[in-house]
């Protein structure tokens, strides 16, 4: 699968997404980072690298740090990082095991 990545800057942006979201039942992923931790900049530099080259629309994965909203790590309880968040029609699917988060991006 193909991903667009979108870097989210202000909490106002990731509020609005998640409104949308829950009225239009679409599925999105969040992925949550922390600029500091050597896993969370690993990994974005793995999907930069894959994800970031040709412009093939692909599904879109909003990527929040903990230095520009750090209030927004409250809504899903996010105490471990990374953590990819899978917002569906009816369900809310939280990953925090870094090995399955690379597989799900078909990373090594």
């Amino acid at each position: 699968m193909k991903y667009n990545l979108i870097k989210l800057h202000k909490e106002n942006d990731l509020n609005r997404l998640l409104k949308k979201q829950k009225k239009e039942k679409k599925e999105i992923s969040i992925l949550f980072i922390s600029k500091w931790d050597k896993y969370s900049s690993a990994l974005v530099e793995q999907l930069e690298r894959k994800y970031s080259q040709g412009s093939e629309p692909g599904k879109p994965l909003y990527i929040v740090d903990n230095y520009h909203m750090p209030h927004s790590f409250v809504i899903f309880k996010s105490f471990m990082l990374p953590q990819l968040v899978n917002l569906g029609k009816n369900r809310v699917y939280v990953q925090e095991y870094l090995p399955e988060i690379y597989r799900q991006f078909e990373l090594e």
